[in-house]
C-alpha cells in the first residue's frame, strides 16, 4: 500500500531542533522499524487475526456442510436415474449442476471478502499508527525511520519496533477511533491494502 511503501522507503523526513527523547528510545538521527512485526505484535494486529481466524474456520466448517449435502443429493440424483426419462434426469442435472455453480461463486465470495476485510484492517491500523511514529520521531530527535527490511546493518538500540508497539497499544487499543480529517504536520500517504488478502469489499 502507499502507506507502507513510504514507510518502507524513508517514512519520515523531519528534524526538531530541541528534541525531548522518550523513555526507552536513544538519541539517533536515523530509527528502524520492522513494520510485519509492528502490525502482528500490537493488539490490534493480534484481536484481527483472531477474528479472520474464526470467520475462515466458520467458513471452511460450512463449506463442509455444504459439500457433504451436495454429494448426497448427486447420490441420489444418480440412483434414481435408472426410473426417469431423459430428458427429465437431465433437466434435473442440468439445475444441479447451475446450483453448485452458484453455492461455489458465493462461497468464493465470502473468502474473497475475508481477505478484503484483512486488507482492511491493515490499511487502517497504519493510518492510525502513522502520526504515534510521527510522536516517537519527535521524542527520539530523529530526522527518519527506516523499514528494518531496507538496512543492511544497525545497531538494535535504533530499533523503535517495541516502543512503537507498546505506544500503538496505549493509544488505539485493540480497533482505533477512525481518523478525523483536518491539518497535519506531513502530507499524509494514501492508504491502500498490502497483497493478498484489491477489490473494495462488499462488507466493509
Amino acid at each position: 500500500m502507499a502507506l507502507r511503501r513510504a514507510l518502507s522507503a524513508l517514512v519520515l523526513a523531519l528534524a526538531f531542533a530541541n528534541p525531548v527523547f522518550a523513555q526507552g528510545l536513544q538519541p539517533s538521527p536515523v530509527l528502524t522499524l520492522d513494520q510485519d512485526r509492528m502490525y502482528a505484535a500490537s493488539a490490534f494486529g493480534k484481536r484481527v487475526q483472531e477474528d479472520l481466524q474464526k470467520q475462515s474456520n466458520d467458513l471452511s466448517q460450512e463449506n463442509r456442510k455444504i459439500e457433504a449435502a451436495l454429494e448426497a443429493e448427486e447420490r441420489r440424483l444418480t440412483e434414481e436415474r435408472a426410473g426417469m426419462a431423459p430428458e427429465n434426469f437431465q433437466k434435473l442435472a442440468a439445475d444441479f449442476d447451475e446450483r453448485v455453480t452458484g453455492i461455489r461463486r458465493a462461497q468464493a465470495s465470502k473468502t474473497d471478502n475475508i481477505r478484503r476485510q484483512a486488507e482492511a484492517e491493515r490499511a487502517r491500523f497504519f493510518e492510525a499508527a502513522f502520526p504515534i511514529l510521527l510522536e516517537l520521531v519527535e521524542e527520539s530527535g530523529a530526522v527518519a525511520i527506516l523499514n528494518n527490511t531496507a538496512v543492511i546493518f544497525s545497531v538494535r538500540q535504533i530499533d523503535i519496533t517495541d516502543a512503537a508497539i507498546a505506544r500503538i497499544d496505549s493509544v488505539i487499543g485493540d480497533s482505533p477511533r477512525p481518523v478525523e480529517p483536518g491539518p497535519s504536520q506531513m502530507p499524509r500517504p494514501d492508504s491502500e491494502p498490502e497483497q493478498a488478502p484489491e477489490d473494495s469489499s462488499t462488507d466493509n
